[in-house]
């Protein structure tokens, strides 16, 4: 297998692909449009990040390769050298394997990218992607910090690239009908949702940083983040449980569970005024995210209050039969003249027999439904026709601002006060320092 060079040799990428954001001075490259597809055209992809969801999503775009005018895989990219042969082994003939993701985005036969790499490179990847004139489906959470959101909105806006962030919750049948049932006033007006999910697990037997395995590139797994010796807990999946790189359950299913809420309550775009939480931090190890946690956001105009607990109050399925459907993880829309619970939310989204058997009456509301209920469909049309997707990246961003805020607020121990019309924390200069966080150079936005 020829995997292509590390590093690029071009030193003009590397000094334009920063975003001006606010009062910052960085030049923008020359804007590259996204290219114009015809509804039956074949888009041609590129898979960033093979492993776990990225593995999935390659799978997918494989098993659809064949039908007329749909998708092709031309390059696959991979830090980890064994997952990148397993790939470009799916992929087969025309395919072209990749390590260091900036070569991947440069070419210009390639239209879109799909990237599935830890929470750390979603931001850099998918301004530098845009900036490339590249279509883009990034994993969730969209964004590590409020800093990274602002600047892939931006990105997106600027260059005119569809995004779709993969919280597929929303693309779901149940997610479909749970919603309709919530906006047509079944449940009166919702004043609360309140999410459960088991806890984050403690690294409770440490062990000493090491070499990197030989099949893995470490700086480029690092990318944007500050410098540090490789440790087996850092990764693959445990970057979970790390501040930095994960942000703890909050940051992986609370980008589902919450995506699903804003949703539903027809609060995409909008944002809490306050965040508080309360919770429980490792005091061993390396993994320093939240075991448990309660988090409280406070909404006006309209007034509603949604909170994320681990591990809050689990609602069981009713149907024992269905193991699957026993998840750990869901929420309650506590409305003024009955409730609904929806269990799930991520690529797995059920809820209740009221809501499913739900038709919507003459002169109903109707809200939005992907086509065939499916994510990856949803972001295909999208492209061809410039209309927003389901999961678009400003209201990816404003899902995973709740699970940034939240994590602020434990950090810092404090009620935490917000302007969701500028995205910015008020009155509180120590945490709007935390609004943004150093990059490492040459992997910044």
């Amino acid at each position: 297998m020829t995997v292509r060079p590390r590093r690029l040799a071009r030193r003009d990428f590397l000094k334009t692909s920063a975003l001006a954001l606010g009062a910052s001075t960085f030049s923008l490259p020359t804007l590259i449009p996204a290219r114009a597809l015809g509804a039956n055209e074949r888009l041609t992809l590129g898979h960033v990040g093979v492993g776990g969801m990225g593995s999935y999503h390659l799978g997918y775009m494989l098993d659809r390769r064949n039908n007329p005018g749909d998708v092709s895989v031309a390059a696959v990219c991979d830090v980890d050298e064994n997952r990148l042969a397993t790939a470009i082994k799916r992929v087969g003939a025309g395919g072209t394997p990749y390590r260091d993701y900036r070569y991947l985005i440069e070419r210009k036969d390639i239209d879109a990218v799909v990237f599935a790499t830890p929470d750390h490179w979603h931001g850099v990847h998918m301004v530098h992607a845009a900036q490339c004139g590249k279509h883009v489906y990034v994993e969730k959470p969209a964004c590590c910090t409020v800093e990274e959101g602002k600047a892939m909105i931006a990105a997106a806006n600027a260059h005119r690239v569809c995004v779709q962030v993969g919280s597929q919750g929303r693309s779901q049948h149940d997610a479909y009908k749970a919603h309709l049932y919530i906006a047509n006033g079944m449940l009166g007006r919702v004043r609360r949702v309140t999410c459960w999910h088991y806890a984050s697990p403690a690294d409770t037997h440490p062990v000493p940083d090491s070499e990197p395995p030989p099949e893995l590139d470490w700086d480029l797994w690092l990318g944007p983040l500050a410098w540090r010796r490789y440790n087996r807990r850092y990764c693959p999946g445990t970057f979970r449980w790390v501040m930095e790189s994960g942000g703890g359950q909050i940051r992986d299913r609370g980008a589902h569970v919450m995506s699903c809420a804003l949703h539903f309550m027809d609060a995409d775009y909008t944002g809490p005024v306050s965040i508080e939480t309360k919770g429980t931090v490792p005091t061993q190890g390396l993994w320093d995210t939240a075991i448990d946690m309660e988090v409280t956001y406070e909404f006006k105009n309209p007034d509603w209050t949604l909170v994320w607990a681990q591990p809050g109050e689990p609602v069981p399925y009713p149907n024992q039969n269905h193991k699957e459907r026993q998840k750990g993880y869901g929420a309650v829309y506590h409305g003024d003249q009955d409730q609904l619970v929806v269990w799930g939310g991520d690529g797995g989204t059920w809820t209740e027999a009221k809501a499913t058997q739900f038709e919507k009456p003459p002169g109903g509301v109707d809200v939005p439904q992907s086509p065939r209920f499916d994510h990856h469909q949803d972001w295909f049309d999208g492209i061809k026709t410039g209309r927003r997707t389901i999961m678009n990246i400003e209201a990816g961003v404003c899902v995973a601002f709740l699970c940034v805020l939240g994590n602020l607020s434990l950090l810092l121990g404090r009620k935490l006060q917000w302007d969701p019309v500028k995205r910015e924390i008020l009155g509180d200069e120590e945490a709007r320092r935390l609004m943004r966080r150093p990059q490492r150079y040459p992997y910044v936005l």
